[in-house]
């Protein structure tokens, strides 16, 4: 473990030493249904190019990115949102349907320009409609000339969960009345590749099912990652589940993390880890165990009762056979309930002191949301301080950007909630309302977030909830059980080494505080990760400096009231 912690010691150099020249990366996406089989039963995914996971992308620091997207889709508008990407400059390339751009239609090519500034472990994904939850996503690595940590080798783990009913069925059946819920995914995808009706480990289940008889060029064949003993290797995991949360383990293996979101954290030790959607990291591990044997890499759900099987691949140490089955069950994971375990987890990771900047000592506007499950009309939807959002038919950024006002509800979303409120309990009213209103942030501001939980409708549930900031990493002040208390619980606030992210959990009736600079003109999406959350009003938009915005092309805004003014100024 020394030896991995001695690792570290090579950041300082790197960051003396490394040099960057910056290059164009330029790629060109055809976006379309085909039929594919990602766990054993056949299926349509949304491709690019023909591949599913789409395609990685991988960049140097300072690299602009070109990616002429053509939506090959018969009926269906496209977006791609660059999960973890600032987007300095270029909002209208962070790829939120009606917030930053319209939708590109069926047979239109649009062109994402943007800069990658900040090293570290990314992905893409459909941000229109469910297209996640259709495979619409894959990797995207961002690189220093000179690493900062010295590694043999490394790996790229993109996990996804799968369902059997197509993305369509299931948002039809979240708007339908009476509510119909999707259910649990049918299969774990560890980088589009899992097994429905049958298991790599079968000779280890209680439960009778069919071992996996695989040739290894099946469409849902496991990757293996193959490894040489005595060796260290980065792992590079990022989430796009559309709902599970996940518990990651290597058979036998410590693992140390070493990176959060694209962002530097104290590294530290563990024998496996938590990862909710939108979240990524960058492991350590070493090869030092029997290399006689092989290893299980496993995927596991957390937070909800687990009906999925679990998401197995192997760690082969070369040169036994790939198709060598560990000697040992898959590695148990935690109780999919056991939240205080959840909660160590999240406590462990802190910014690395002298590398990780600091947050402002003081907040300018703090703004708390309550997250409760409603109903309007008879329909089930999520909202936020009573407001579930919808969006409007012109992107917000153009709206804003050029003075539209009647194109959203441009009162002011409220800042808070009731003091009363009880959140152990079902709120008293479940009714809500439907809103498309901005949080108007004052330019170069800090805000805090105050991310409150609740009971949902039903008796006893209060759930996870994933949180993804757009445009910004923010500053994870502290997480806490119960209601948010303004004085005792902002004294234990972290403001000494707290980590940068841009996703944060809730824990179940609970709260989490952040932080961040409103210091990028544009408009942001902060919302639920999970997908279904979100298409039901999990979300907000924030909005901030859009007058400084420039160069905005008129395909992105070509449609709502904004397409009538570029017609306009045609004639």
């Amino acid at each position: 473990m020394s030896s991995l912690l001695g690792i570290f010691l090579f950041l300082y150099l790197f960051l003396l030493l490394s040099s960057i020249s910056a290059k164009n990366r330029e790629y060109k996406w055809k976006v379309e249904y085909m039929h594919w089989c990602p766990d054993g039963v056949d299926g349509v995914v949304i491709s690019i190019n023909g591949q599913f996971p789409g395609p990685t992308i991988r960049a140097i620091v300072g690299d602009t990115i070109f990616v002429h997207l053509t939506n090959n889709l018969p009926t269906e508008g496209l977006v791609i949102h660059w999960h973890g990407i600032s987007q300095i400059g270029t909002p209208w390339a962070d790829g939120a349907a009606l917030i930053s751009q319209c939708p590109i239609n069926p047979g239109e090519t649009f062109l994402y320009k943007f800069k990658v500034d900040k090293a570290g472990t990314y992905f893409y994904h459909g941000h229109y409609g469910m297209q996640r939850s259709a495979g619409l996503y894959g990797s995207l690595i961002v690189e220093d000339e000179k690493e900062a940590f010295h590694y043999d080798e490394e790996f790229n783990l993109l996990l996804s969960d799968w369902w059997n009913k197509s993305s369509h069925d299931q948002q039809i059946d979240l708007s339908s009345k009476p509510f119909r819920w999707i259910g649990e995914p049918q299969s774990l995808l560890m980088n589009g590749r899992g097994q429905f009706n049958c298991s790599l480990a079968a000779q280890f289940s209680k439960f009778p099912i069919h071992q996996c008889k695989l040739r290894g060029d099946e469409q849902y064949a496991p990757q293996i990652f193959n490894v040489h003993p005595n060796k260290t290797y980065r792992l590079r995991v990022a989430s796009t589940t559309a709902l599970a949360s996940l518990n990651l383990a290597i058979e036998g293996h410590k693992m140390m993390v070493v990176e959060a979101d694209g962002n530097y954290i104290q590294p530290f030790f563990v024998e496996n880890m938590d990862i909710y959607s939108g979240e990524s990291y960058s492991i350590l591990f070493k090869t030092d165990q029997d290399p006689s044997n092989n290893y299980w890499i496993s995927i596991s759900v957390r937070g909800r009762e687990p009906k999925t099987p679990q998401g197995l691949t192997i760690l082969n140490y070369i040169p036994n056979f790939a198709s060598k089955i560990p000697n040992s069950p898959p590695p148990l994971a935690p109780l999919w309930n056991d939240y205080n375990y959840s909660k160590s987890f999240s406590n462990k990771i802190f910014g690395l002191m002298g590398l990780s900047p600091k947050p402002p000592t003081r907040q300018n506007r703090r703004i708390l949301l309550l997250n409760t499950q409603n109903r309007i009309e008879g329909y089930t939807r999520w909202s936020i301080n009573n407001i579930s959002l919808v969006f409007p038919t012109t992107p917000y950024l153009g709206s804003i950007k050029h003075g539209i006002n009647n194109a959203f509800d441009t009162k002011s979303p409220p800042n808070t909630f009731s003091k009363n409120y009880n959140i152990m309990k079902p709120p008293p009213n479940p009714n809500s309302t439907y809103g498309n209103r901005v949080y108007m942030l004052k330019f170069n501001t800090t805000i805090d977030i105050i991310l409150q939980n609740a009971n949902a409708l039903g008796e006893n549930v209060s759930e996870i909830h994933p949180w993804h900031l757009h445009g910004h990493n923010f500053w994870v002040l502290g997480y806490g059980d119960g209601k948010f208390d303004h004085k005792k619980d902002v004294e234990k606030f972290n403001l000494k080494n707290p980590p940068l992210r841009n996703t944060v959990v809730i824990f179940p009736y609970g709260w989490t505080a952040i932080r961040f600079v409103a210091n990028n003109p544009g408009v942001w999406a902060f919302h639920c990760h999970i997908e279904p959350h979100l298409h039901l009003g999990m979300g907000v938009v924030f909005a901030e400096g859009v007058h400084l915005v420039k160069n905005v092309p008129n395909e992105a805004l070509n449609c709502g009231l904004t397409r009538k003014m570029f017609v306009k100024d045609k004639h």
